[in-house]
């Protein structure tokens, strides 16, 4: 469950003009097009604070905003949620609304070390669509806002932790995943249009190593029988 049922003292309720975006993110001429043509409305829900959670801020975490953005069809392409994120200088937890359905999202954000005042994105993570009236869980127990933040977007990814592993290395190794998975849909398709018997050969090898990575991957506690 992804879904959260917001304490109701955090509740802002607020639209935000399209052009507040527009301006905080540079958009340019195509990703306002994308913006009209996609975008119905953006409220700012809640605001995830000391002052409203009663859970101290963080350097990194100062506070946490949570957007809902009512679509005018069924997708929202990823370059409208790092826009927003781009416009708005806290970390931002999305709820995506289609008509009776309802999607969290939201990307990994951190302060950037090299330039002050500029913030590091990783791409958009997203949750299952749900029927807007399901069950909400509670908010994640967390003694700060950092905390509340790693738990939340945990939440989202489609990968499990391993033990010691952070919110940046988990998101890397799910990026490499996603990289190892493009690879292997490659090699299959090479292999299916391949009639050379000794390239389809070497082509089964390829894709038996990709696989085997991609597993060691997906659950890098498993213990094979591969080289050490």
């Amino acid at each position: 469950m992804t879904l959260y049922q917001y304490p109701t003292q955090t509740a802002l309720k607020r639209v935000i003009p399209k052009t507040r975006i527009y301006d905080g993110a540079a958009a340019s001429t195509a990703l306002r097009d994308r913006f009209v043509r996609e975008v119905d409305q953006i409220t700012w829900a809640h605001k995830l604070a000391p002052e409203t959670l009663n859970l101290p801020a963080t350097p990194a975490v100062p506070e946490i905003q949570v957007f809902r953005v009512t679509l005018k069809g069924d997708t929202l392409h990823d370059d409208i949620l790092r826009a927003m994120d781009r416009a708005i200088p806290f970390p931002l937890m999305f709820e995506l609304v289609a008509g009776d359905r309802i999607q969290p999202a939201a990307a990994y954000k951190r302060p950037s070390e090299a330039e002050r005042g500029k913030w590091v994105l990783s791409d958009p993570l997203r949750g299952e669509w749900t029927a807007h009236d399901a069950p909400r869980a509670p908010l994640p127990v967390a003694v700060n806002l950092g905390v509340l933040y790693e738990r939340m977007l945990s939440a989202l990814m489609p990968v499990a932790p391993v033990p010691g592993e952070d919110v940046e290395s988990r998101l890397a190794r799910l990026a490499a995943i996603r990289a190892k998975e493009r690879e292997i849909a490659q090699l299959q398709s090479r292999l299916r249009r391949e009639s050379q018997f000794n390239i389809k050969v070497t082509l089964h090898g390829q894709l038996a190593e990709a696989q085997a990575a991609f597993d060691h991957m997906k659950d890098p506690g498993k213990t094979g029988g591969g080289k050490p």
